[in-house]
């Protein structure tokens, strides 16, 4: 019965609250000028960036009840953070203090939210180990391939966003060793130098990554839009490096994206510029960034060379004519009259065709370029971003796509291409 009795008394002792929840007015809040959304994507891409003031989602709001008060907050588990565990020091009674939490995040789950849902966080907040208040909160969040773009903050200021295209920028890939070894089994390049051979070889090495996008079949697709609207905040759905080289589709950002990502691994420094309603990629060829080509990435699209073997007429072992005529403007007559007459070969033709491409493809968006340039330089233009991977990469780093060792292996055993090259 003692024993009972002083159980009892210890477990009505540890329920006694001594501080008045009221007075410390605990407050949670996310950040409002996201409305009321978690971008999986801002929080990967940010994942190394420590400047408060572009990384703070949660605020933490309360009044110390006393002098020296020991604050402990706990954010309880949810499908986006592991547990995570505040604690601060309040040394001055009655005072209002604001804290910024840094949320452990589940980062190997944030890249498998491929869909938007809701999620529901829980804060306990402790002063001297006393528990004092909870507070709950539900948001939305979206796909981890939807990238914010800007928003409009409570000042109605716009705040722009689009160097986070650079987050889909991903030279360290897994599928990119395999990738590069099978660009080098086209022998159009010995090695990827970046620029330690020069201008002309650079150029060479941008074209075979070319050569090899259209022979994987990679199509242009305008798929861009996201399935939830917001008022506030812009969006814009990416494909991230494996899906564009699985699906063979790609927008305007996906190709930028896609195609920045293999230059930057080889060491060629790529650039994405951002225009109201396109944007389309860049890069130097000298280290010194004084050489800017252009490159309209869509265009590798504009050419079927991926199929060209199946249009071979088997009598003849020759393209037919009305086949040859669809590509008369990347051939001359001489280049078809060679070709009829076993000069030289369809492997040969095709690359005459992508090489034709390609030169458009550098020369497409010179003139409008020289026409924005002055708008590129404007830190307060908006609407036009020049985006230097290299330099943004202080900032935002990769977003690491769920491709694991098994889709590497699948990747190898299932390219097509990576197959007739080893025939």
């Amino acid at each position: 019965m003692m024993l009972f009795v002083l159980l009892a008394g210890c477990a009505e002792k540890r329920t006694i609250r001594t501080i008045d929840p009221q007075k410390v007015n605990f407050e949670v809040t996310y950040d409002n000028n996201f409305d009321g959304i978690i971008y999986p994507s801002l929080i990967m891409g940010l994942s190394n960036y420590n400047d408060k003031t572009e990384s703070d989602f949660f605020t933490y709001k309360l009044i110390s009840p006393k002098d020296n008060s020991v604050l402990r907050i706990v954010m309880d588990s949810s499908v986006m953070n592991y547990v995570t565990i505040f604690q601060a020091n309040m040394s001055e009674k009655g005072k209002e203090y604001t804290f910024y939490p840094l949320v452990k995040w589940k980062y190997d789950n944030l890249i498998k939210l491929k869909q938007p849902g809701k999620v529901d966080f829980t804060f306990t907040c402790y002063i001297n180990d006393e528990e004092v208040d909870v507070k709950n909160m539900r948001l939305s969040y979206r796909s981890i391939n939807e990238c914010l773009l800007g928003l409009r903050d409570s000042a109605n200021k716009y705040i722009d966003y689009r160097w986070m295209f650079a987050a889909f920028v991903n030279e360290d890939h897994p599928w990119l060793d395999v990738m590069l070894n099978n660009i080098l089994d086209q022998h159009l390049v010995n090695r990827f130098a970046g620029y330690q051979l020069g201008e002309k070889e650079v150029l060479n090495q941008v074209f075979a990554i070319w050569y090899f996008i259209q022979n994987k079949g990679i199509k242009y697709s305008s798929i861009s839009n996201t399935s939830k609207y917001s008022k506030q905040v812009n969006s814009q759905y990416i494909r991230f490096f494996d899906e564009v080289y699985r699906n063979q589709q790609a927008n305007c950002i996906d190709a930028c994206a896609f195609m920045a990502s293999i230059l930057k691994k080889i060491g060629i420094m790529p650039v994405i510029f951002v225009e109201p309603t396109h944007a389309y990629l860049g890069f130097y060829k000298d280290k010194n960034k004084k050489k800017l080509v252009l490159l309209e990435t869509t265009m590798a699209g504009n050419v079927d060379i991926a199929t060209i073997e199946d249009k071979v007429d088997t009598a003849t072992g020759l393209l037919p004519i009305d086949v040859l005529n669809k590509y008369k403007k990347y051939l001359t007559e001489k280049d078809i009259e060679k070709y009829l007459a076993g000069n030289t070969t369809l492997e040969q033709l095709k690359r005459t065709i992508s090489r034709t491409n390609f030169n458009n493809a550098i020369n497409y968006n010179i003139k409008r370029y020289n026409e924005n340039k002055k708008y590129f330089s404007q830190t307060n233009n908006h609407s036009y971003q020049k985006l230097d991977i290299s330099e943004l990469r202080q900032l935002v780093l990769p977003i690491q796509s769920r491709s694991g060792r098994y889709q590497l292996r699948m990747m190898t055993t299932q390219d097509n291409f990576q197959q007739r090259v080893g025939n």
